[in-house]
């Protein structure tokens, strides 16, 4: 059985030595440390819902090289059932993580290098594919967590690459030999690499003719040599450090959203893990394939998983405070559902409407526009559910005291008889949900939803690609009673 225990990951992830750094200070054990823990902690979920029953059902199925039952999220996607499912997956581990999913990113970039190595294989001979899923297979026979990598801090952008003062502003290959590559550069703002198994590191955007070297794709393990992580830190970061008490945090086990600047510095790669190398005809195809799987994913469903847990918060504090009658109160909470549904119907839409993207691959990939629309939407969506919400919690959730209070002799009875509200619910159940809309409404999730499988502007541009105006103009015509063919006219995208 390819599913492994949740107790081997964490073993594994415990012998796991990468270079982290947070606050200025070396991380010397990231199943320890307060903040880097949840990355673990998370990724240990996805392993103990795999074995789970009923969560199995949906983060598990089998893998198409051996039969043997699998995680999720090492899988591919090979119908639109299988899309569903990767979708639902995505609900399922937000919902539940209240957080990313670490795995996730590196699902999607299995998913899109098993189509573009095909593709490559296919047309210039290259052994990329079969390299691919000897890798593919390793990582489904351990059951290895793997981290995705695209982003980059890049150059000015109004400069090609060619013209940056600092070529390592993009990752490039520095050296080939008869063994592999070295490469140096970084990613920048990736999800809870330190704590995976494995990276793969994919382009960050199109290459053109004369850009070799910045148009490569591989996978590394875990804090290989030259690797360095440098972690984000901010408020709820520091509070983490600072906690006593777990139960203080807005989400006591698995925390907010954990990045790093991922840094090559001289990082040597085999050949056995290079899957693209200087075509960069392919470049861009990988990254276009890689967003239209993952708007899907990180904009319609994960999404909604976290809307589902806010959304459940808000109306908690709503019968806490005595408010389930109140009309403009419902108003809003129908209002968020509306919203969380409308992007989670996007989603599924476009799961269902996905098909092989190339030809003989057995890889498929969601209806572009629609994972698109999906991911444009949830980003107003969900700063409007967090307003909703903040609206329905009231200036407390920014103004709360500590939940130590509750153990001071000299302020606790007042802590319990002003932040109680007269409730059948204790001051203490009052504040922890509190605390958990404080995270989400004052927290980093709503510049995260933003950016997250790319900014706004990057879906409004495939919108207006992918947009086909004929059809809409003909019937337009037809409706008005405008005879005869109309002018030939060249639509053009942005």
């Amino acid at each position: 059985m390819a599913v492994k225990s949740p107790e081997a990951y964490r073993q594994r992830a415990k012998s796991m030595k990468p270079r982290v750094f947070m606050d200025g200070k070396l991380v010397e054990d990231i199943t320890a440390h307060p903040v880097t823990r949840t990355v673990v902690e998370a990724n240990v979920a996805s392993y103990e819902w795999a074995l789970d029953p009923e969560a199995g059902k949906v983060l598990r199925r089998p893998s198409h090289l051996t039969g043997e039952p699998c995680n999720l999220y090492t899988t591919l996607n090979r119908s639109p059932e299988d899309l569903v499912q990767r979708a639902a997956a995505g609900l399922y581990a937000a919902a539940n993580l209240g957080t990313c999913i670490y795995r996730c990113v590196g699902c999607d970039a299995l998913n899109t290098l098993a189509a573009t190595t095909f593709e490559v294989d296919r047309d210039l001979g290259t052994p990329y594919h079969a390299r691919f899923l000897d890798f593919l297979r390793y990582v489904q026979d351990e059951d290895l967590s793997v981290a995705g990598a695209m982003t980059e801090p890049r150059g000015p952008r109004d400069q090609k690459i060619g013209e940056w003062k600092d070529p390592d502003l993009s990752l490039h290959v520095v050296e080939k030999n008869e063994r592999g590559i070295v490469v140096n550069g970084a990613k920048i703002n990736i999800s809870g690499a330190y704590a995976c198994d494995w990276t793969i590191v994919m382009p960050s955007g199109a290459r053109r003719p004369g850009e070799e070297p910045y148009s490569v794709a591989f996978a590394v393990p875990n804090g290989a040599e030259g690797m360095v992580y440098v972690c984000q830190y901010g408020p709820h970061a520091a509070e983490r450090l600072l906690a006593d008490d777990p139960w203080e945090l807005g989400n006591p086990r698995f925390g907010q959203r954990e990045t790093s600047l991922v840094v090559f510095d001289h990082v040597f790669v085999p050949w056995e893990r290079v899957f693209l190398c200087g075509e960069t005809k392919y470049a861009g195809r990988l990254v276009a394939r890689f967003a239209q799987l993952h708007r899907m994913v990180c904009g319609g469903s994960c999404k909604v998983g976290f809307g589902k847990v806010l959304i459940g918060a808000a109306r908690l504090i709503q019968e806490y405070k005595g408010l389930e009658h109140a009309p403009h109160i419902n108003d809003q909470m129908t209002e968020m559902v509306t919203l969380l549904e409308t992007v989670r119907a996007c989603s599924k839409a476009a799961a269902l409407e996905g098909r092989e993207e190339v030809p003989g691959s057995g890889v498929w990939f969601p209806s572009d526009l629609l994972g698109n629309v999906s991911k444009l939407n949830v980003c107003t969506a969900f700063w409007r559910m967090m307003a909703l919400a903040g609206d329905i919690g009231g200036g407390v959730v920014v103004t709360m005291p500590s939940l130590k209070e509750l153990k001071n002799p000299e302020t606790r009875a007042y802590v319990e008889k002003f932040y109680g509200f007269g409730s059948d619910a204790s001051a203490e159940q009052i504040m922890k949900v509190t605390k958990l809309l404080q995270h989400w409404t004052a927290g980093l999730h709503g510049v995260g939803t933003w950016h997250g499988a790319g900014p706004v502007q990057a879906q409004k541009i495939m919108v207006q690609r992918l947009t086909d105006y004929t059809e809409m103009k003909g019937l337009a015509r037809r409706m008005a009673g405008i005879e005869g063919e109309p002018p030939q006219t060249q639509e053009t995208s942005p």
